[in-house]
């Protein structure tokens, strides 16, 4: 006869007392390792061969049929029954019994749970310890979850308290503010000849700078608070860019900074609030030219691939450290450089920034190899369904591409047919096979796009990119990861390391001409 499994047959097999099912009879259908073990029998000789009778001495076998077999019948179960079982070599050692019948199938059968009697104190002596164990642990537990709970209320209502505080006070700052500015304009119709006109615009200068904090401040209470609203419409990212672009040139002019855009051909539409995105493009760029010393370069990219629009700003100021770069968009969050260059601000212009393009579905993020070393904040939003044919926004441009480009790949073949390719479209090409030979090259060749293969023999490409990074030749390099590794997170990864674009293999190759005419194309620019 056969008997179905449960589902812990695992436990029931290696359980630390003896376990055995019977039929009614007696006959042992089961026995776990534990009850071999103790009865010195193997599991063959058990099961289906032997009797329960045949393991208990006469007066417990008696016992058993005239006080146990009744109670089964009646009761289903017996409990705590103390009596002698005879091993293989007929020694008796005294066991305490649990029994219960069960109905299955078409006859019931009995599962026995079998202590020796001597391990049965120590066993409840255990079980007890555990058990108070547990329930001082358990007691300990919610002590904890109350803690947790009045501590979370307190942050909560601090939290709330702050966003009441800067709603009020900058709905507060805007009543003298309104005076002031419509003092400022009459004071410029009526003395802008008479008067110094240096007065004057460092007058209006430091109004509207102060407009443009408390601005800030009402926006992000309301971003904190879920109370700003979006007044969507389809937005031209392209004329966007370059109209806030336009927007701050006095102010970059000011500061001798060079204002460099590398605006994508055609149209980017995405979704969105016009207003609240010009807010992003405005705060990044004047966040870059804060906080770069004055005479520096900062660069205003705007490109759609993959779906999605891409605004970049880039400077080469102080940088961010690299232990900062986690919080760097958390409300008044400050740098310890940027206040000694004591250009002043709350801190909230990130916040602001990441609270908007969270808004419209996008993501921001920010990257710095370090103080001193500048900084790229990158934006990416949603294309429109207008734009879900970028190809057909231009014709392919097929004029030559003289840029210097390094090849890194310990694929052979891939290596050099891609640098064939390349060397038709114009390129200067050189190859690398392992991530020494690339840095070996670099000094002299000083290519201004590197395209880096993740899986090299001696190093792997995102460490390569950070050792790129941290040359001088590596600063300005496009670095473009060529991988078969396409998953979100490999693109994150690889942004993280220092890359500007993440390809996957095989490589769209009018996609990379794209990349390297923008770079062909500002440096023609710059001459």
């Amino acid at each position: 006869m056969s008997i179905p499994l449960p589902a812990g047959e695992v436990l029931f097999d290696h359980a630390a007392c003896a376990l055995l099912v019977t039929a009614p009879d007696g006959v042992i259908l089961r026995a776990s390792n534990t009850a071999c073990t103790w009865l010195g029998y193997d599991h063959e000789e058990l099961v289906g061969k032997i009797r329960m009778r045949d393991l208990l001495p006469v007066g417990a076998r008696l016992f058993y049929h005239t006080h146990c077999q009744p109670i089964l019948q009646v009761q289903g179960s017996v409990a705590e029954i103390q009596v002698d079982l005879r091993n293989r070599r007929q020694e008796r050692f005294p066991v305490l019994i649990n029994i219960m019948r069960r109905q299955e199938g078409e006859q019931p059968i009995d599962h026995w749970a079998i202590f020796k009697a001597s391990d049965r104190q120590a066993y409840e002596r255990e079980l007890l310890h555990a058990r108070k164990a547990a329930e001082a642990a358990l007691e300990a537990r919610r002590d904890a979850e109350e803690a947790l709970k009045r501590l979370n209320a307190q942050l909560s209502a601090a939290d709330r308290r702050k966003d009441e505080f800067l709603a009020t006070l900058s709905h507060e700052l805007r009543n003298p503010l309104a005076p002031m500015r419509s003092a400022l304009d009459v004071l410029t119709l009526k003395f802008a000849r008479s008067a110094d006109g240096r007065l004057l615009q460092a007058f209006d200068r430091q109004l509207r700078h102060l407009t443009r904090l408390v601005d800030d401040l009402m926006e992000v209470s309301r971003i904190t608070q879920g109370r700003m609203q979006l007044r969507r419409a389809p937005v031209e990212l392209s004329t966007l860019v370059r109209a806030a672009a336009q927007d701050l040139a006095a102010t970059m002019e000011a500061a001798g900074h060079t204002l460099r855009l590398d605006i994508a051909h055609g149209a980017v539409m995405v979704d969105g609030d016009a207003t609240r995105l010009s807010q992003v493009v405005l705060n990044l760029l004047t966040n870059a030219a804060k906080y770069t010393p004055n005479g520096g370069l900062i660069e205003l990219h705007l490109a759609s691939e993959d779906g999605m629009a891409e605004i970049r700003v880039c400077d080469d100021g102080i940088g961010i450290p690299l232990e900062a770069l986690g919080n760097i968009f958390d409300m008044f969050s400050q740098l310890e450089p940027a206040l000694d260059r004591a250009k002043g601000g709350l801190g909230i212009g990130l916040a602001l920034v990441r609270g908007i393009v969270e808004l419209h579905g996008g993501s921001i993020r920010a990257d710095s190899a370090g103080t001193g070393k500048g900084s790229t904040f990158s934006v990416r939003l949603p294309l429109s369904a207008q734009a879900s044919s970028p190809a057909a926004a231009a014709a392919v441009d097929a004029s030559p591409v003289r840029v210097r480009v390094l090849v890194v790949d310990d694929n052979e073949d891939a290596a050099q047919i891609l640098a064939m390719a390349l060397e038709c479209a114009g390129c200067d090409i050189r190859v690398a096979h392992s991530a020494g030979a690339a840095l070996a090259l670099l000094p002299a060749f000083a290519p201004e796009v590197a395209l880096l293969d993740i899986g090299l023999p001696d190093m792997n490409g995102y460490e390569l990119a950070r050792r790129v990074r941290l040359l001088p030749e590596g600063e300005r390099m496009m670095l473009i990861a060529a991988t078969g590794w396409g998953q979100q997170k490999d693109r994150e990864r690889a942004f993280d390391a220092g890359f500007d674009h993440h390809l996957t293999k095989p490589i769209d190759f009018e996609l990379l001409r794209t990349l390297l005419q923008r770079v062909g194309s500002s440096k023609d620019f710059d001459r």
